[in-house]
């Protein structure tokens, strides 16, 4: 059992060069191997996605790819394959690359969410639970984590405003595995140090990420027959109201357009869809007050992620009254339900709760990565109470689509994204 547990703590030892090129056309981009001296231990990588797995990280360091008439990111923005030991403010041990990666989907969401303070906590790359709050970081913290609040647990948390105290003894409450942040308010890295497992990096370019918003960067698929496939990164073009295309479509004689979503909505309509950048499609996000409610990843079917969001949202929602009153979780509940007659009434007074109050589903918005081939999905949503929708548009069905938002009581609204959301 030790040995088991040991290939978790062991660095492996990378047989991958101190540094790497990459030539497009005439043109050349260098990268240098980025390693760290902790403990008087020069390494890099702890390992891969796997602990047989070496891996290594590079940082770019000369070149700057021109395709196409656009400029790719290089080097200079201080994030995280600029990260030096001094950025590791606590390293715990050396990082392996779920957590870099995990802190970089955090970067790739946050970076369309630079107007509000807002909190991204991410697992296995996808986000748990983000959000944005006009009322500062630690209301962000706090609904971010409390919108899944297991998925969290050892989760990665990346911040776009420096760490406050309040939002640091918060934190330091839950058992997390990373923390990034672009500074440390005084006061509050005594309070998160005191985790002594907790990696806390301190990333200034958090900070400033509007910087290279507008700029995509190279990103490369490799195959399993070594061949790679190379595309521009996705861009959000969706960064105002006025970005949104009205939802209208025209078929059998007959013209559709839906309502137009009101401030409220547009503004949940905003974040959700910034949020969906970072999530494995095919996915869904239902979210509230700028705070998702559910997110619904990597399903097959449209449909089918829309009612895998629905049913996580309401055992999500479950759990919060569970952990509210007694601190613990709903399975912990469920199982004591099966022994104790107490246990077992709370256990159906809190799933009762739950349906009456449809999971907090009521009023909240839906943006879909990708359009509704069927009417279905919709359908589902609109019965949970969502108000309003984003989706790319473009499908064959839109019209019915279109027709499901405009027969709900009250009408629903639409509206198009014009680009799909995709990330695999």
């Amino acid at each position: 059992m030790n040995d088991l547990q040991n290939m978790y703590k062991d660095i492996l030892k990378d047989p991958f060069p101190q540094e790497m090129s990459i030539r497009l056309g005439d043109q050349t981009v260098k990268f240098k191997k980025r390693t760290w001296i902790i403990d008087n231990q020069e390494k890099g990588l702890r390992y891969g996605e796997n602990p047989d797995q070496p891996a290594a990280l590079y940082e770019p360091v000369d070149g700057v790819p021109e395709l196409g008439g656009i400029m790719f990111r290089s080097g200079g923005y201080g994030l995280v394959s600029s990260i030096r030991e001094e950025n590791m403010i606590q390293a715990g041990k050396h990082p392996g690359k779920t957590n870099l990666t995990d802190v970089d989907n955090g970067i790739n969401i946050l970076q369309y969410l630079t107007r509000k303070p807002a909190a991204v906590i991410l697992k296995h790359n996808n986000p748990c639970g983000a959000s944005w709050s006009d009322q500062g970081l630690f209301e962000a913290v706090k609904k971010a984590l409390y919108a899944d609040r297991i998925a969290s647990f050892g989760g990665a948390v990346v911040l776009n405003r420096p760490l406050d105290k309040e939002s640091a003894q918060f934190l330091a409450e839950n058992y997390l595995e990373v923390l990034a942040a672009p500074d440390y308010e005084p006061g509050a890295l005594d309070i998160v140090q005191a985790r002594k497992n907790l990696r806390i990096l301190k990333i200034p370019g958090l900070g400033r990420l509007e910087d290279f918003q507008g700029s995509p960067f190279l990103d490369i698929k490799s195959l399993s027959d070594g061949g790679m496939i190379v595309q521009f990164s996705f861009a959000n073009r969706i960064l105002k109201p006025e970005d949104f295309l009205p939802a209208a479509a025209a078929g059998d004689g007959k013209e559709v357009m839906a309502r137009k979503p009101d401030a409220r909505e547009m503004e949940d309509l905003l974040f959700a869809w910034a949020v969906e950048a970072g999530v494995t499609s095919n996915s869904v996000i239902f979210a509230k007050n700028g705070c998702t409610i559910s997110i619904g990843t990597g399903e097959q079917d449209r449909v089918g992620c829309v009612d895998m969001a629905i049913q996580k949202a309401y055992n999500k929602y479950a759990d919060m009254l569970v952990f509210e009153k007694n601190k613990k979780s709903i399975y912990q509940l469920k199982q004591k339900a099966q022994k104790d007659q107490s246990s077992s009434a709370e256990l159906h007074e809190i799933l009762a709760r739950t349906m009456k109050a449809k999971a907090g589903l009521p009023g909240s918005v839906l943006v879909s990565d990708g359009f509704f081939p069927f009417r279905d999905g919709v359908d589902e949503a609109i019965a949970q109470g969502v108000t309003a929708i984003a989706q790319p548009g473009g499908s064959i069905r839109d019209l019915e689509v279109i027709e499901a938002v405009n027969e709900a009581v009250p009408q629903v609204a639409m509206v198009f994204t014009g680009q799909r959301s995709f990330k695999h």
